[in-house]
């Protein structure tokens, strides 16, 4: 009997000190549920493919997501969290988190996303700096696959590369992404643009696709005003349905690039004015064979949307607006007063600036100050 007793006193006691263990890390798992963990500063954890629940959870504990990792791990099993998938990629946390919050990221796979911004009127060859600077790929490996053209054929683009048709936009990509998936969303996101700027066609304009994103980069570079856009766009329609050729700078420039191997100059020469290129439009009638830079949503509408004017030239007022004509005389006068006479005024208030300021002279001696020397 007094056996008996003791052994009941001995189950009774291991279920007391059962009880008081389960209440214990009820509460101490409680307490590591319900608070926060973390600094401000972010903090990446990369999980490779193939990381199972324990290893994912020293990830985060090494990289100070979560408090500590055995604590982590029962809390898991408790809640039977690792029965559920977590997803392989790259997550950044910042700031004291939830558990469940950290962890509810990594089964929805809610990697961090890497952004960069193309600006319009940009050349592939600027675009592919500004991708690698995001860390979503190499610079070389980019250009290279934009200027493939079985890619671009891949794309069902009209051209032998994607020049033109990576879309100026806000991207954002995890850096798993590859760069052949990259360019195609660039790609996608142009022909959304496309769609809706064909809304906007007038009629009698018979440019196809191709024709019109040509006519839009030249537009995307004249120009960053919205108001010119279809106006300078009706300059170039005029003289496409006059024969006339189009002799745009930005068409020289590309053509210089090109000639040189690549290297770009904002300057040009009347070598380059003069020099034969298929992308010269001095030297060669009607439309450049392919883009000279991925033109805006805008510039797309008003490829195909001119405004109807008689206008024929435009000159620039040095300040982003122009000054539009509809003959030869109109323009040479413009040509005049914002380009010759506009950068000799500015030439001789830069030299004004820069003369030497000579003291007069004393009053008796009625000698009078040296003019200032000219350049």
């Amino acid at each position: 009997m007094r056996v008996v007793r003791l052994l009941g006193l001995l189950v009774f006691l291991a279920v007391l000190a059962g009880g008081a263990f389960v209440w214990t890390t009820w509460r101490e798992l409680r307490a590591f549920r319900d608070t926060p963990f973390g600094s401000g500063s972010e903090k990446l954890v990369e999980i490779a493919p193939g990381t199972n629940a324990r290893g994912v959870i020293r990830r985060l504990a090494e990289t100070g997501v979560l408090s500590d990792e055995e604590t982590a791990w029962r809390y898991m099993r408790m809640w039977k969290r690792d029965k559920r998938m977590l997803k392989a990629g790259e997550y950044a946390f910042s700031g004291p988190l939830l558990p469940d919050d950290v962890l509810e990221r990594i089964y929805r796979g809610e990697v961090k996303s890497w952004k960069f911004t193309v600006p319009e009127g940009l050349r592939a060859d600027e675009i592919a700096p500004i991708i690698e600077r995001a860390s979503l790929g190499k610079s070389e490996e980019l250009l290279a696959l934009m200027r493939d053209p079985a890619v671009a054929k891949e794309l069902g683009l009209p051209f032998p590369s994607m020049e033109g048709f990576l879309f100026p936009d806000t991207y954002a990509f995890p850096r798993s992404v590859k760069p052949g998936d990259l360019l195609s969303a660039m790609v996608a996101r142009y022909r959304e643009a496309w769609k809706r700027a064909e809304t906007r066609r007038r009629p009698g304009v018979t440019l196809d696709e191709g024709q019109a994103v040509i006519l839009a980069s030249i537009i995307e570079k004249e120009t960053g005003r919205g108001d010119e856009r279809q106006r300078i766009s009706c300059v170039f329609h005029n003289r496409l349905a006059r024969g006339m050729k189009l002799q745009t700078d930005p068409t020289v420039m590309y053509a210089t690039m090109l000639r040189k191997g690549g290297r770009w100059s904002n300057n040009i020469t009347r070598k380059d004015l003069q020099a034969p290129h298929p992308y010269n439009t001095y030297t060669v009638a009607g439309l450049p064979p392919g883009p000279i830079a991925s033109p805006g949503e805008a510039a797309l509408a008003a490829a195909v949307s001119p405004s109807d004017c008689k206008d024929l030239y435009f000159v620039s007022r040095n300040d982003g607006s122009h000054v539009f004509c509809p003959d030869l005389r109109c323009h040479q006068a413009a040509v005049r007063e914002w380009q010759v006479e506009f950068f000799r005024a500015r030439k001789a208030a830069r030299e004004s600036a820069q003369a030497p300021v000579v003291a007069p002279a004393p009053a008796e001696a009625a000698v009078p100050p040296e003019p200032p020397p000219r350049g």
